[in-house]
């Protein structure tokens, strides 16, 4: 039985997950956090396409069908590359995003991880499905950190939340991107925050319809019974399954997974 692997530096992801099971419910689920290091908002892209080809080379043993890259700021830097290196689709959260945010507004903001933000890749996207949209980005460093450390729901949270959120109100968006999969699991605290107008977009949505599509496509969606979801971090799976189970439901078998090695190598350069 082949999976679905999802990648993400940790928490993250689980709001792909989420939407998987709620899109694909019968799909059995390979999930992996790179809990050891995160947040990936920060590294460089040589060091995101060394950690995704040790993930993508570990899923690859455990028999994947399909990745989902839950990661914006991978998906942003080096998802291209990874595409061409492994043998079966991978995903990522870029384009499905951009073209669910032009279809809400056209006064679109972007909550991102600083590396997401400077890589321009939500503008470019957003910019090509539909050239008349106003696109403003904000980098939101201390916000993974926050979520994967358990506060979400402190008076920090909020008041860090609310200082991102400013200068989008300034403009007066009418859409906001979540561009890091983490952002939704403040979701409550991001519709308290924003006027009820502002249409809030979580690009796990349409990917997951996105690789519904795909599997059709190919021939891959699975017609059996649920397949479950296997649980990997690179970290400490307690700490994980801990903090996992507020947005689960209850606590989750999680494995401790050691990569392999796979040799740093520079991305190769573009013309």
């Amino acid at each position: 039985m082949k999976r679905i692997g999802i990648y993400d530096s940790g928490l993250g992801g689980l709001t792909v997950l989420r939407e998987l099971q709620r899109q694909l419910p019968q799909e059995p689920v390979l999930y992996f956090g790179d809990t050891a290091r995160v947040p990936y908002g920060h590294r460089s892209a040589a060091e995101l396409l060394t950690f995704g080809r040790e993930i993508l080379t570990w899923m690859g043993e455990q028999g994947v069908k399909m990745v989902l890259v839950a990661c914006n700021t991978s998906s942003a830097l080096v998802l291209e590359q990874l595409q061409q290196e492994f043998p079966w689709p991978i995903l990522g959260l870029i384009l499905p995003g951009a073209r669910a945010a032009v279809a809400s507004g056209r006064r679109i903001g972007v909550l991102a991880t600083a590396a997401t933000v400077a890589s321009g890749a939500y503008p470019r996207a957003i910019r090509e499905a539909c050239p008349q949209a106003g696109v403003w980005q904000v980098p939101c460093p201390e916000l993974v950190p926050l979520i994967e450390q358990g506060r979400t729901q402190t008076p920090a949270a909020r008041q860090i939340l609310h200082g991102y959120l400013a200068p989008l109100l300034n403009v007066q968006v009418d859409t906001v991107i979540y561009g890091c999969t983490h952002y939704p699991l403040l979701d409550d605290l991001m519709a308290a925050l924003l006027p009820p107008q502002v249409r809030r977009i979580d690009p796990a949505t349409a990917l997951v319809r996105a690789a519904a599509q795909e599997l059709d496509l190919l021939g891959l969606k699975h017609h059996g019974a649920t397949g479950g979801v296997r649980f990997g971090v690179s970290g400490s799976p307690h700490r994980f399954g801990q903090l996992a189970q507020r947005w689960l439901g209850s606590m989750p078998p999680v494995e401790a997974i050691t990569l392999p090695t796979v040799q740093p190598q520079e991305l190769p350069v573009r013309d």
